[in-house]
């Protein structure tokens, strides 16, 4: 495999340094990378608490395993900016699922809520949902059961490449395929 750069090579070995516990390969690491860490993550979650948060849970998982890294999958740079994306998204996930819940059961939400209407959304969303059931038969196997792992099962696309055994670019594109599929899909079946 060819070195990109004389930068990329130095990454590469204080990633090898700490996988054999050198604790001071691994701060040059977060000296280097982690301003651009928790700026990525405060773009994404707009928090900067929980931006630091991400970061740390982000090097922490480092420390914890390095061959996470896989060096001919590219960068350290890229892997490290990628799992810092995908925590701040499953940040954001959690955040919303919160609120929803809190909102669910807040009595002044409660009391304004037109209950015809709540019926009328109900059944509407049972519809959308019996809709994709449908459209999501017509994809490929594969795509649809990246699909519904993360959808339905809540999973980031680096859990299911770590759960299936794939290269994390594989289930990506798997997931985009799948998507577009099944928008045309559902586009179809609006005509």
């Amino acid at each position: 495999m060819v070195v990109r750069s004389l930068e990329d090579a130095r990454d590469r070995e204080l990633v090898r340094r700490v996988r054999s516990g050198d604790e001071e390969a691994f701060r040059s690491l977060f000296r280097r990378y982690g301003p651009a860490a928790k700026g990525l993550a405060v773009r994404m979650v707009r928090q900067p608490f929980v931006a630091e948060e991400i970061v740390q849970e982000a090097f922490l998982a480092l420390w914890r395993d390095p061959e996470a890294y896989s060096e001919d999958r590219g960068t350290f740079r890229s892997w490290l900016m990628a799992t810092v994306h995908h925590r701040a998204v499953d940040a954001i996930r959690r955040e919303e699922a919160h609120r929803r819940r809190n909102r669910a059961w807040d009595p002044a939400t409660l009391a304004q809520e037109d209950v015809g209407q709540s019926v009328v959304e109900e059944a509407d969303l049972a519809e959308a949902r019996a809709r994709v059931r449908a459209a999501l038969q017509d994809i490929p196997p594969e795509q649809r059961q990246v699909l519904v792992m993360m959808y339905f099962d809540g999973k980031t696309q680096t859990q299911i490449a770590d759960e299936l055994d794939l290269p994390l670019g594989t289930v990506k594109g798997r997931t985009l395929l799948g998507m577009r599929r099944l928008r045309g899909s559902l586009m179809e079946a609006d005509e």
